[in-house]
């Protein structure tokens, strides 16, 4: 073990959290850290772990981005020729990370990944930087490359094709909605005594509400 490592400690003060102070429905009370993550000055709130596993069973996880939330699910953007595009076509079964320690919180999110429909992507893609959306048709993701060099000349290549007008959504980018089944959160406390409640889906609309241990 790294000596230096393994003495690292962090002692969780900030706050408590009870069964009562928790919404019904778990959108409700996500909506309300979420807030108050983006109130504290986070930086990147909205960014998120996303844990897939392939069709073979090997895990894989990277950082994305939280685009939009509602009572059907969470939604993030990305290519559909990625490796974790890939890894949903396979196994839809997915997991998602908030991981708000500056207010010694998590929210852990367990669901099934599936596309939304274009007309939202679409949306989405023309509201975005066009920098951006040159980025989105010059990468090939997760493809090895041999130079940022080639990355370059590609957007150079794009940046003259659509210069008279609008940068079209490709056909392989678009996105994800985290329909989720269970839905955790966790609070830090003294002595590794934390407080995680779960919200597990029953049903079509209800949700059953358990304490679990630390």
């Amino acid at each position: 073990m790294n000596a230096d490592t393994g003495r690292l400690r962090e002692t969780f003060m900030r706050a408590g959290m009870v069964r009562s102070d928790l919404q019904g429905n778990p959108l409700k009370q996500f909506e309300g850290w979420f807030d108050q993550a983006r109130r504290a000055g986070i930086l990147v709130p909205n960014a998120m772990s996303l844990a897939t596993v392939s069709k073979e069973g090997n895990p894989s996880l990277r950082t994305v981005l939280l685009k939009d939330y509602d009572e059907s699910g969470f939604v993030f953007f990305t290519n559909y020729e990625s490796a974790k595009s890939r890894d949903i076509a396979g196994n839809g079964k997915v997991a998602a990370l908030f991981p708000w320690i500056e207010l010694e919180r998590q929210v852990v999110i367990r669901g099934v990944a599936e596309r939304v429909p274009s007309s939202l992507s679409r949306k989405y893609f023309l509201g975005r930087p066009r920098g951006s959306q040159l980025g989105a048709w010059a990468s090939r993701q997760s493809s090895p490359i041999p130079s940022r060099r080639v990355l370059e000349r590609k957007v150079a290549e794009l940046e003259e094709k659509f210069r008279d007008g609008p940068v079209p959504l490709p056909d392989f980018w678009g996105g994800y909605r985290i329909v989720p089944h269970s839905i955790e959160f966790w609070q830090g406390r003294a002595n590794r005594l934390h407080d995680r409640f779960v919200y597990e889906k029953i049903g079509a609309t209800q949700w059953k509400i358990q304490r679990l241990s630390p």
